[in-house]
């Protein structure tokens, strides 16, 4: 979206290195030559190409805000996918290991004496601790990456004014445009009319109304999402109450945009003016893009503005790394 390709959360969002200790040297001290030290240019030089270029084409991605916030969308909801699936896994290695425990613990005869450590038992996977140690450092990560996202967002209604201004030139220009073709039809000769190509058409008063349609949501969206994000830092007043019935509202009006999102690429497809057949493989190409993308969003949009949720942390993770993966790639694609 606009902004809202974003994922919005319905609840208020809430170097280190080795040590590098010297490896003792197997030979005397007196027989290993001292190395001279490398200039910082020959340093430099030694970086591998290929992470030269990586760096290169990161930095790039991160010159622009939208480029800022298309990384921050991908890490946000593949960290979240992972937090999501260590933690699945790792819980479930844990109650396996307890119950194992439990089981040897039932095999003593009768009147043996169990001692409690506060340390964990040795049938406890090391490995499983310790994915459910990262797992809570990537949710914690996509919490920061979530809230990041929203204080970006802040600034969209300045663009969304801009969207708004250059609509009403279109619509204005659209009923100029009509007139002044009514006034040159007759007066066009035939030879004119093969030379010169025709204007492309102006847009109908259905795709006007859609585009404002369009406009009148993102707006809406945008402005609940920043009042109720306002008011959970103590800049604005709502009630904690309020801010939640904000964030709610805020991503059903995301859900209307969504909807008349997929209603357009449909009408593209199977419309009775469709020209999908027609089109370029790079144009069909980015066609199912689209429709993935919004696909994607759909069942996310109905998941925040339901009281309870629809949807697992996992396949929100899942369903929101689908157009994180793809807007990166798009992303990618244009620092080559």
């Amino acid at each position: 979206m606009p902004a809202p390709e974003a994922s919005v959360p319905i609840a208020a969002p809430i170097a280190d290195l080795p040590s590098g200790e010297p490896i003792p040297c197997s030979t005397p001290p007196a027989t290993t030559p001292k190395r001279r030290p490398l200039p910082l240019g020959a340093l430099l030089a030694a970086i591998p190409s290929n992470t030269d270029a990586f760096l290169t084409r990161l930095d790039k991605c991160l010159s622009t805000p939208s480029g800022i916030d298309t990384v921050m969308l991908f890490l946000c909801y593949t960290s979240k996918l992972s937090s999501s699936v260590l933690s699945r896994l790792s819980q479930s290695a844990l109650r396996r290991s307890a119950r194992e425990w439990i089981a040897l613990v039932a095999a003593l005869p009768r009147g043996a004496t169990v001692v409690l450590s506060s340390s964990p038992p040795a049938t406890v996977p090391r490995a499983a601790a310790l994915a459910l140690a990262l797992s809570r450092r990537l949710a914690a990560l996509s919490s920061l990456l979530s809230e990041a996202r929203v204080i970006l967002r802040l600034w969209s209604l300045l663009g969304m004014y801009f969207w708004a201004r250059s609509l009403v030139r279109q619509t204005l220009a659209r009923f100029s445009t009509t007139k002044s073709l009514d006034t040159t039809t007759t007066t066009t000769t035939s030879s004119e009319k093969t030379a010169a190509p025709p204007p492309p058409p102006p847009p109908t008063r259905t795709e006007t109304a859609i585009d404002f349609a369009r406009l009148a949501l993102c707006i809406t969206f945008q402005t609940l999402e920043n009042v109720a994000y306002l008011s959970s830092r103590n800049i604005l007043s709502l009630t904690p109450a309020q801010q939640g019935a904000a964030y709610k509202w805020s991503a059903r009006f995301w859900a209307g945009y969504v909807g008349i999102e997929l209603g357009q690429l449909l009408a593209a497809r199977i419309g009775p003016a469709a020209a999908y057949a027609t089109q370029s493989p790079a144009e069909k190409s980015e066609w199912t893009l689209k429709t993935v993308r919004q696909l994607a969003w759909a069942p996310l949009t109905l998941h925040w503005s339901s009281d309870k949720g629809l949807l697992s942390e996992t396949t929100v993770g899942l369903l929101a790394s689908i157009p994180g993966v793809i807007q990166m790639r798009e992303l990618w694609a244009t620092t080559a």
